[in-house]
């Protein structure tokens, strides 16, 4: 049924000769597009005529490829190729490939398709080709982030183009009981209903006729409306006085876009949007959410291909304040482009240009960042498409539900209405960065960065290589712990907020740690902390602030290496009563021992012991004390923290 609403894009005489000559009749049966009883014409013609006429076969073929019997669409277009090979048109190879994809014959669809390209020799082509080959071809063998339901309100007719409606849901059916039918598949004309949606399984109830004001006789359906819900606007058929099909010179009756305002539970003040011509269809409206644009579709002059998707920005008041873009040939093909629904910055909608499971597949397109332009289409995969076709998809705006149709084999109905739930993205971002050397900015090959989440739980870790760079790849929107270690070196931390866009990058998350033997001194067989020597006010043992600073020193080096244990010795130069001077460094070395525990939260036993010497222990020994220099007072008057175990 989704290709009486845009492939046809009209031709609605009905009106059948029983007379005439039995190819003339399949014929024009066929121009009217009336593909069962053309299909049947043309069945019983070919029953007298064993050497048909490439164009019988390609019509023949295409009748039943319209609806959607793809095995005896497959045989006749099978003839055609026999005739043609790769002259082929373009338009019935690629119905010729969907139609055996429908029949599940994939390997000699993309043997045909490669064999095509080639002869062609569009290295373009054949690029796009490989690459969202390779790209459908990934997903087959990862699980899919969706799980699908048919919806129990489908019924044997065609359900399809939900749109959300508040807490609602409005289609598109035939399901209405009619005596006037559709020439192309002897169904009813198309009507808009709405229908209550169970939060839980997606379930329409209540199900009936959508607003009054906007049905025709004919064709009505493909629904979207303002963010506030004042203005809707639908595609329908062209026509004059109501009921009376308005015809282009071919005798095209074509399909526009209507807008309408909703007042009191009616559509009021209908009226056709300045882009609608005779002379071509438009249809598929589809509101971007702040009914800033509207996205569309058209054979219109100048397109790429059979259909193509437009936009168009919209003012405050629901009109059209712009013309028509075509969104270019990254989105649009030389096919059909269907069905477009933006949420979010992405751009979803069904092609069969795009390699696809077959026939229409529904893609997703990411918005360029500050522009109305879009980045290289990629297939939604199983099982939101099948070897059918796959359309009309709608997203909430939490990402994790909504709606699209299919006439897969396995519906209740012509088209039927699916309701889906959709687990989050997979989203990892690339975090890179250097480890060096403190003092000498020299890369430290053979670092260690560990990445922990906000539990403390490992999340993944890296070494660096000759050149001291890293990478690791995170999940996104999350808060992270990076630990750079390496042995004999300063352990340092970085927190790290990934942020909401797959696939971004942050770079220089850099560290710089400290080898550990640029923290001592040597001495005497001795290893210290270096210190600047510790002051303290005069014939006082409280810790000032230059004091503090050092210690803070001798606290780093103490956490940064877990297994070191000191002493500290306080000593005195020889000036000033010895015994005096034995009790102050004492005092001092104890002060000096409190401030590390209490600080720096270091366990006790890591200092075995804090001991003042008073000038028992002189650096510099002097003849006798008046003849010290004062720089050889300051090197006897010190304290030291002398590394016992490490």
């Amino acid at each position: 049924m989704i290709r009486n609403i845009f492939l046809a894009l009209g031709f609605l005489c009905c009106f059948v000769s029983a007379f005439g000559q039995q190819l003339k009749k399949a014929d024009r049966l066929f121009k009217e597009l009336a593909y069962v009883e053309a299909s049947e014409a043309y069945e019983a013609y070919l029953k007298g005529n064993k050497t048909p006429s490439p164009e019988v076969l390609e019509n023949i073929a295409d009748s039943y490829y319209f609806i959607s019997k793809d095995s005896s669409a497959v045989k006749y277009y099978k003839k055609l190729y026999e005739l043609q090979k790769t002259g082929m048109s373009g338009a019935h190879f690629n119905r010729y490939v969907h139609a055996l994809k429908g029949v599940e014959e994939y390997d000699e669809a993309a043997a045909l398709m490669k064999e095509y390209l080639r002869v062609k020799g569009n290295e373009k082509e054949i690029t796009r080709y490989a690459k969202e080959k390779a790209y459908l071809d990934s997903l087959g063998q990862a699980t899919s982030l969706f799980t699908i339901r048919n919806l129990e309100s489908n019924t044997n007719r065609s359900e399809f183009g939900t749109a959300f409606y508040g807490d609602k849901i409005v289609f598109s059916s035939t399901r209405k009981p009619s005596y006037t039918l559709y020439v192309w598949n002897q169904q009813p004309f198309l009507d808009l209903y709405i229908g209550d949606r169970n939060a839980t399984d997606g379930e329409l109830f209540n199900v009936e006729l959508f607003l009054s004001g906007l049905e025709s006789k004919y064709h009505d359906a493909t629904i979207t409306f303002s963010p506030d819900r004042s203005y809707v606007y639908y595609t329908t058929n062209i026509l004059k006085n109501k009921n009376k099909l308005v015809k282009d010179n071919s005798g095209t009756n074509n399909f526009h876009i209507m807008k309408g305002t909703i007042e009191d539970g009616k559509v009021t003040k209908t009226e056709s949007l300045p882009f609608n011509s005779i002379d071509y269809s438009v249809g598929h409206p589809s509101m971007s959410p702040d009914g800033k644009w509207m996205f569309f579709v058209s054979d219109m002059p100048g397109g790429f291909g059979n259909t193509d998707i437009y936009v168009v920005q919209m003012d405050e008041n629901g009109n059209v304040a712009s013309e028509p873009q075509n969104l270019g040939p990254v989105i649009n093909t030389q096919e059909q482009e269907m069905f477009p629904y933006f949420r979010e910055g992405k751009l979803y909608f069904s092609s069969d240009g795009h390699y696809g499971l077959g026939r229409l597949d529904v893609f997703s397109s990411e918005q360029k960042e500050g522009k109305m332009e879009f980045k290289a289409p990629k297939n939604l995969g199983a099982p939101v498409n099948s070897n059918k076709d796959d359309f009309s998809f709608i997203i909430d705006s939490t990402a994790s539900f909504g709606y699209f149709s299919s006439n897969r084999l396995e519906g209740k109905g012509d088209d039927d209405i699916y309701y889906y739930t959709k687990e989050k993205e997979p989203c990892d971002q690339l975090v890179s960065g250097k480890v060096t050397n403190k003092n000498t900015q020299l890369a430290l090959e053979g670092a260690s960065v560990k990445v922990y989440d906000e539990f403390g739980d490992l999340v993944t870790e890296a070494a660096t290589g000759d050149n001291g760079m890293y990478e690791v790849e995170i999940p996104c929107e999350s808060t992270y712990k990076f630990v750079a270690t390496k042995p004999n070196y300063t352990t340092e931390e970085k927190e790290v907020k990934t942020t909401k866009k797959d696939g971004d990058k942050i770079e220089g998350v850099d560290f710089e740690l400290t080898n550990y033997d640029d923290l001592i001194v040597k001495e005497d067989d001795q290893e210290k902390i270096d210190v600047n020597p510790i002051y303290f006010d005069f014939d006082k043992a409280d810790i000032t602030p230059q004091a503090a600073e050092e210690l803070n020193k001798v606290i780093y080096v103490m956490n940064q290496f877990p297994k070191v244990k000191i002493k500290i010795e306080s000593h005195a130069d020889c000036r000033g009563n010895a015994d005096y001077n034995r009790k102050l460094t004492d005092l001092r070395a104890k002060s000096t021992q409190k401030y590390i525990l209490e600080t720096g939260k270091i366990d006790p036993l890591r200092i075995e012991s804090a001991i003042g010497y008073g000038e028992d222990r002189p650096k510099v020994v002097c003849e006798r004390c008046n003849q010290c220099t004062e720089e050889q007072h300051a090197k006897n008057r010190r304290s030291d923290f002398i590394i016992i175990e490490k």
